[in-house]
């Protein structure tokens, strides 16, 4: 989409006049107690019949998590997997999924690498307002990507009298942590800002230091009484030191990683009236990622000695929707986006047989139409979606969604949720050249998943039960082979398949000042055709579990507060074995992960109530892995043992 349509849209959304009466439209965003990535309109969680979780930053800081992926852990149906260390490579599997299978946002702004792949180590909790969670597929709303489920982290929200907070943690590992945020506003024009830095010296010998900086912020104006545009961005910048091969052996003193982020979205929204609203949303997301692993010394000159590489991408999109209500019970949203995609690659080796060097460029677009409804009033919740994509690659794909609630009473909820998903390929895996071909004619991987739940509230809402079964089928999975049937042929092709089906169980309870959570699941992983057949070491084995996915995880966590002044929280996680692979050697070795327990444990103390003049002081501590329990997320790669960490956390200013 030209940029000058682009303004032409916008311009009209300001001049188009109200169809019925004005009235304002708040920022979706900001509304509190609606999830607003589920559907296109905010909806309340008790409608949806999709599982959800929210996770709100206040909460998180004042527990002592500083990082996305460790909040990611308390909920149910995730399992995580970082390569070791503080900043390494982080992926987040959904019910059994694979890692790329994940739709990520950021105030609205897609930040998935095209092909779906997020590093999870690049999200910090300074800058979180609240975090929702949605599992099951979502691109009937959001297209490629959203195969297993969406995550969306929205940023601190602005308004009232200006404020100010500070924090600062050190503690083991060398780490040092702080951050900066300032927010306030008015009735017509509202910001918030953070900014926050991160240095660890991480867990191995050398070469382990994580540094990084994040700037994030949004401006929200009300144009007139039935129209408003917000505009959020986010900056990050991160370097990581990794001494370990890919069998997680310390062997380099040099080699380190880096990557740089922008993002940025414009939303301008106008009121039609007091039943309908359209909505235009502009983003783009900018990364730059590589590697630099200089020669050891002037003597290492044999083998391949050394390497850098460095990768531009960029997505830009264009989403326009216009929702309505028909009446009461109906409301329906119809809806276009356009989206490019660009990737430009770098990488040079330098061997005992001399530099070698390539470079790449590709570009892809996709057009998307999609219609919505909510359906429903009373006890009674139906959620509908279609989707369809055209991609200039891969031409056209369907997806549907959808869920349902019924509240047969004051205390018992029944909700289902169906519905498929794709993801489109990686640009390596479709135009790779070189030792690994790709395959222009890949298509994308689809999902097709089915849940079911139940909730009951106990004790005049004091206990709060749920349960939810689901079942997740993947097809067109695409797979590596070392082999391919044409000799210089292309490596990849859509030819896996796997399934995977489980059991969550949840349980709240308050008991005066103390509130507890319970959460299981169980999951059961299987692969239903390996495509190729390559032997025990190969990424799928028909048979086997799909790699890293543990069977059980359970989670025990209770919260303590006392007039509102002192809190103690504590966590027990017990995640179950895993299968993965020995890449020390080749082929890859089977090998299992050990099952493992930790206890996690933060207190706060708020010292200083803020009012006035006066600023407010929190002191807080925190414990990880207080156990020391040795394990490892990833073969060859150990986590973090025991940690402790204090800081404090002054506010001026607010309400």
């Amino acid at each position: 989409m030209s940029v000058r349509l682009l303004v032409a849209l916008i311009a009209t959304f300001l001049t188009v006049g109200p169809l019925y009466g004005q009235s304002e439209d708040p920022d979706p965003l900001a509304i509190d107690g609606l999830v607003v990535t589920a559907t296109p309109v905010p909806l309340e969680a008790a409608r949806l019949g999709a599982s959800v979780t929210l996770l709100r930053g206040d909460d998180l800081r004042r527990r002592g998590l500083t990082r996305v992926v460790d909040a990611l852990r308390e909920v149910p149906g995730l399992a995580v997997a970082r390569n070791g260390s503080f900043g390494a490579v982080t992926s987040v599997f959904f019910r059994g999924a694979e890692s790329d299978h994940v739709q990520v946002l950021v105030d609205g702004v897609q930040v998935n690498q095209p092909g779906g792949a997020f590093d999870f180590a690049s999200l910090g909790i300074d800058e979180v307002e609240r975090i929702e969670v949605v599992r099951g597929p979502g691109s009937a709303l959001y297209g490629s990507d959203a195969v297993a489920g969406v995550i969306q982290v929205i940023t601190r929200r602005g308004g009232g009298s200006p404020s100010g907070t500070a924090s600062v943690r050190a503690g083991s590992f060398g780490r040092l942590d702080g951050s900066v945020s300032l927010s306030g506003g008015t009735e017509a024009v509202s910001y918030g800002f953070t900014l926050s830095r991160l240095t660890t010296d991480g867990i191995l010998a050398f070469n382990n230091r994580h540094e990084q900086s994040v700037l994030a912020g949004h401006v929200r104006l009300r144009l007139d009484d039935a129209s408003r545009a917000r505009i959020s961005a986010r900056t990050s910048d991160r370097t990581y030191g990794f001494p370990t091969d890919g069998s997680g052996a310390v062997v380099d003193s040099n080699q380190n990683a880096f990557g740089d982020e922008f993002s940025v979205g414009l939303e301008v929204a106008r009121r039609l009236g007091s039943r309908a609203d359209a909505r235009i949303l502009v983003t783009l997301h900018d990364v730059e990622s590589g590697t630099d692993d200089a020669p050891d010394g002037p003597a290492d000159t044999l083998g391949f000695f050394g390497f850098q590489s460095l990768e531009a991408m960029r997505r830009t999109s264009v989403d326009l929707r216009v929702s309505g209500e028909v009446d009461e019970a109906v409301t329906l949203t119809a809806g276009a986006e356009f989206e490019g995609q660009r990737v430009r690659s770098f990488n040079e080796s330098l061997s005992q047989f001399g530099p070698s060097a390539g470079r790449s460029e590709f570009d892809r677009s996709n057009r998307a139409g999609y219609l919505h409804g909510l359906f429903g009033a009373g006890p009674v919740s139906i959620q509908a979606g279609l989707r369809y994509d055209d991609n200039d690659q891969f031409g056209g794909s369907a997806t549907w969604q959808v869920g349902g609630s019924w509240s047969p009473d004051d205390v018992t909820r029944l909700r289902a949720s169906a519905g498929t998903g794709v993801k489109e390929p990686t640009f390596f895996e479709a135009f790779a050249t070189g030792f690994t071909v790709g395959n222009p004619e890949l298509e994308p991987e689809r999902s097709r998943t089915l849940e079911i739940g139940v909730e009951r509230s106990l004790g005049h809402d004091r206990v709060q039960l749920r349960a939810t079964l689901f079942r997740q089928d993947l097809r067109d999975l695409i797979q590596y082979t070392f082999a391919p049937p044409t000799p210089g042929g292309p490596n990849y092709f859509n030819i896996a398949e796997a399934r995977s089906r489980g059991l969550e169980l949840g349980v709240e309870a308050r008991t005066g000042p103390v509130a507890w959570t319970v959460d299981w699941t169980r999951l059961d992983t299987e692969v239903v055709d390996a495509g190729f057949d390559e032997g025990p070491s190969a990424t799928f084995v028909e048979g086997n579990p799909l790699l890293r996915r543990p069977q059980d995880q359970l989670r025990i966590g209770g919260a303590w507060r006392r007039a509102g002044r002192l809190g103690f929280d504590a966590a027990v996680r017990f995640v179950g074995e895993r299968d993965d692979r020995d890449f020390s050697d080749f082929p890859a070795a089977a090998v299992v992960l050990d099952a493992y327990t930790t206890l996690d444990v933060g207190i706060d103390l708020r010292l200083v109530d803020a009012g006035g003049d006066r600023p407010g002081v929190t002191l807080f501590a925190r414990g990880e892995n207080l156990l020391d329990s040795e394990y490892q997320e990833v073969f060859g790669f150990e986590a973090p043992g025991r940690g402790l960490y204090v800081g404090g956390r002054v506010q001026v200013g607010g309400r």
